[in-house]
């Protein structure tokens, strides 16, 4: 029980050291899409957090981008963390998955509103608006 424990301890410590390490990278990059990928994890466990708080995400969204967050936390990965660029692809995935699932319950303006990175990647994952949505930035006219 003791090893089982250790190894656990371990795998979280080394967790945490990967995400320190995203962090750094991400401030420390040059522009471009590598700092763009190591800024994304870390924006995805904040978005997750704050759909979770939001009223007006209904259940399913919720859940939906729960797992999405749970699974960019969990140490067990089908792609191991360490490779480099590839590494958290899995991750990306899984995420963009989710949240374009929410995205089909969910006013677009809330999901941008929850991401706290750039708004542009954010409008990338969702993908171009729906014919009944408003673009964003442009108000509706009412004739």
């Amino acid at each position: 029980m003791g090893d089982w424990l250790g190894g656990l301890g371990i795998a979280a410590v080394v967790m945490v050291l990967s995400w320190l390490i995203l962090i750094v990278l991400a401030r420390h990059l040059p522009e471009g899409t590598a700092k763009e990928l190591a800024r994304f994890l870390p924006a995805c466990v904040t978005t997750v957090r704050r759909l979770r708080h939001n009223p007006t995400v209904p259940r399913r969204a919720k859940v939906a981008v729960t797992f999405a967050g749970m699974w960019v936390l969990s140490p067990i990965d089908l792609i191991p963390e360490f490779l480099p660029v590839i590494g958290p692809l899995d991750d990306v995935v899984v995420v963009a998955l989710a949240l374009r699932y929410a995205a089909r319950c969910v006013p677009r303006q809330v999901l941008v509103d929850a991401w706290p990175g750039d708004r542009h990647l954010m409008e990338r994952l969702l993908g171009p608006p729906r014919p009944t949505e408003p673009h964003p930035g442009r108000s509706e006219r009412v004739l």
